[in-house]
């Protein structure tokens, strides 16, 4: 089974998101920010990352920096799900290194979709 690694500061939407992932079969750990997360990739060695941006401590266009400039981790994709849902949010997104940029409010299944097809490869 797939682990995935929610890091996101809104408790409401960590809530969401790790409940659709779990109920599409996938085994999820929660991160509340940056920081937190890089301890989680540590201990949990997740899957993939579903990240938001706008989060205290550390962005999470830094967290996807420090996830791919990493050589244990920068194989492990990334999912920036954000708020931020410009043309240029998106490009800066994928410049950081994500695998995949979805903005808020999106529908369960194209999160769900997106995050699949990564770990298909």
């Amino acid at each position: 089974m797939s682990k995935v690694l929610v890091v996101e500061d809104s408790l409401a939407q960590r809530q969401m998101i790790s409940d659709l992932l779990k109920g599409s079969g996938l085994t999820v750990a929660v991160a509340s920010n940056g920081l937190e997360a890089i301890e989680q990739m540590k201990e949990y060695s997740p899957d993939i990352v579903v990240l938001d941006i706008v989060m205290p401590e550390m962005n999470g266009y830094e967290l996807c920096r420090r996830i791919k400039s990493d050589p244990k981790t920068q194989h492990v994709p990334v999912v920036m799900c954000s708020s931020k849902g410009e043309e240029f949010d998106r490009y800066w997104g994928m410049r950081q290194g994500a695998d995949a940029y979805i903005a808020k409010p999106f529908q369960p299944m194209e999160l769900i979709g997106t995050v699949k097809q990564l770990l298909r490869g």
